[in-house]
């Protein structure tokens, strides 16, 4: 049997531990003490040192003790802000902080999970293929643990990532690309009492490309935001010079380039129209995640839900995570919910038996074929 106390013990141990982004060292220290005592073997790459983090990804190796094919779990280590001092709160079932910061589920629910999965099959002396650990950096800060992970560190073909809310059982199969946007609007100044018809003003440049803009929702699979406008010093100066940042999100491929298409074609009609120029830049964040009806990694999940007595949903999500990376580097992966609520908030909660059947579920998966 699973044992529930011992995951409730190890996910407030772990929700105790500061990890924001790109500062997760004392909680690589923690995951890799406690491989060691399982005579587990890991290691930690060099992640880190190519976003500047404190530490890198850490990797754990299972040596399997059956047959089947090598496979891994991931999570990530670092919490969003504010998550300094966490002061995790147990009532009944649910977990969740004091109010002032978030509770850290988010995804260190996934990380316990995983590790009593990993605890159980050991245990119990369950047969299992090499299983692998992954345990990421700055996923929220960009996956950037991810996107410099070597595909040599990690040599299997399936990842199994818990790293998504709602009922245990539904699994991410499709997440939209995310592309950066920053644009800069050029004007001319002038002063804005005497002789305001020699300048050309950026807000009002800026304000013209904006009115032409299809925005936030463009269809059941895009959208598109402004975030932040900046421009301009005193009021009786034409503004020279006006930046916008925006993000565009999709989860079909062409759908976002059309988008972003249709975004600088609005900045460059406005320039036409007004005057000025413009610099459109944009960055794309993550690729879309489109994991096939017929995976067998997806095939595997449904199958284990089945076995539990869990309800297999395959649904979308509107936000990207370690999976879209992962897919985008050629694994197949599944993103699994491990029941965490509200992420993102001060008002974060995990039910304990949530991650009690999250674990069950993935030591489903671990197992060797029959």
């Amino acid at each position: 049997m699973l044992n529930k106390d011992r995951i409730l013990k190890n996910f407030l141990d772990m929700v105790r531990i500061d990890s924001p982004s790109f500062k997760e060292a004392a909680m690589a220290e923690y995951l890799k003490e406690f491989a060691t005592q399982q005579r587990w073997l890991v290691r930690v790459d060099n992640a880190g040192k190519l976003c500047d983090g404190d530490t890198g990804n850490v990797i754990v190796r299972i040596q399997a003790t059956g047959g089947g094919e090598p496979i891994a779990f991931s999570a990530h280590m670092d919490c969003v802000p504010p998550c300094l001092g966490i002061k995790p709160v147990v009532e009944d079932d649910k977990i969740s902080s004091e109010g002032e910061t978030v509770l850290g589920g988010d995804d260190k629910a996934g990380i316990a999970a995983i590790l009593e999965a990993a605890l159980h099959l050991k245990e119990e002396n369950i047969p299992h293929p090499d299983i692998y650990l992954l345990f990421t950096i700055a996923e929220e800060s960009g996956m950037h643990g991810a996107k410099n992970l070597s595909a040599a560190d990690l040599p299997v073909k399936k990842v199994v990532i818990s790293d998504a809310g709602g009922p245990i059982g539904t699994t991410i199969v499709k997440a939209p690309a995310k592309a950066g946007i920053d644009v800069t609007f050029h004007g001319k100044p002038a002063h804005a009492g005497m002789e305001p018809e020699k300048g050309v003003s950026a807000i009002q440049l800026a304000a013209d490309a904006i009115r032409r803009m299809s925005l936030l929702r463009i269809d059941e699979e895009t959208t598109a935001n402004l975030g932040k406008i900046e421009g301009g010093t005193v009021t009786n100066i034409v503004a020279e010079t006006c930046t916008l940042t925006a993000e565009a999100r999709s989860l079909d491929d062409a759908k976002l380039q059309k988008q972003l298409d249709h975004m600088k074609q609005c900045c460059d009609e406005a320039a036409q129209n007004i005057g000025g120029s413009v610099d459109f830049e944009y960055t794309i964040s993550y690729p879309a995640l489109t994991v096939p009806a017929d995976s067998p990694l997806l095939q595997k999940t449904d199958e284990c839900c089945e076995r539990l007595g869990l309800k297999f949903e395959a649904v979308p999500c509107g936000g990207g995570s370690d999976a879209n990376i992962l897919f985008g580097k050629g694994y197949s992966v599944v993103n699994i919910s491990n029941g965490m609520e509200a992420v993102h908030t001060t008002k974060e909660s995990i039910s304990l038996q949530d991650m009690y059947d999250t674990a069950r579920l993935v030591a489903e998966m671990m197992k060797s074929p029959e």
